[in-house]
């Protein structure tokens, strides 16, 4: 089965997911890692959750789903695919779990259920990820569920007055 293994379970967004999701997008500790520049509101929030309900992958050209604990019902963390390109057959990855939730390998489970999810489900030939080179948590993950290094992008990301390199990695389905 999909999106699910004996301890988690990745499932669409819902409304009562916002107050969490308002805590996870306004810590500005975590800007750095993604696009945001300023605070969502929780109105901003209530229509991305009421538009993502609405749409697919193929029209988006991202999807989000939660990652809930089955156990307890608890959300947490996020797993993002965006650039969706169906032409070139990729997608990008982007995952979060809640500080109080990290070191128990839930990160490492939920990028082996969206590789399922995307490599036979979706059929997608290769997902990437951008992490930045002091972000060795990450590396170390990413690394650990089978990516490769494929590049890195010089002064790619600006964040509090300094840039910084990105590495991309990459996992192929062959």
């Amino acid at each position: 089965m999909f999106l699910e293994n004996e301890k988690l379970k990745l499932r669409a967004l819902e409304p009562e997911d916002l107050e969490v999701l308002y805590k996870w997008e306004n810590n500005t500790n975590l800007w750095v890692h993604g696009n945001t520049l300023t605070p969502y509101s929780k109105l901003a929030l209530r229509q991305y959750i009421s538009e993502t309900q609405q749409q697919d992958i193929y029209e988006a050209k991202q999807l989000r789903f939660m990652i809930e604990l089955k156990a307890t019902n608890t959300a947490i963390g996020t797993i993002d695919l965006y650039e969706f390109d169906f032409h070139h057959s990729r997608a990008g990855v982007g995952i979060l779990i809640d500080e109080n939730h990290r070191n128990n390998s839930y990160a490492l489970q939920t990028l082996e259920l969206i590789k399922e999810y995307v490599f036979a489900f979706l059929h997608i030939k290769q997902i990437f990820a951008y992490i930045t080179t002091d972000n060795s948590q990450s590396i170390r993950l990413f690394e650990k569920a089978g990516y490769k290094r494929a590049g890195e992008l010089l002064d790619w990301v600006h964040y509090d007055s300094i840039y910084k390199n990105v590495y991309i990695y990459q996992l192929i389905n062959n």
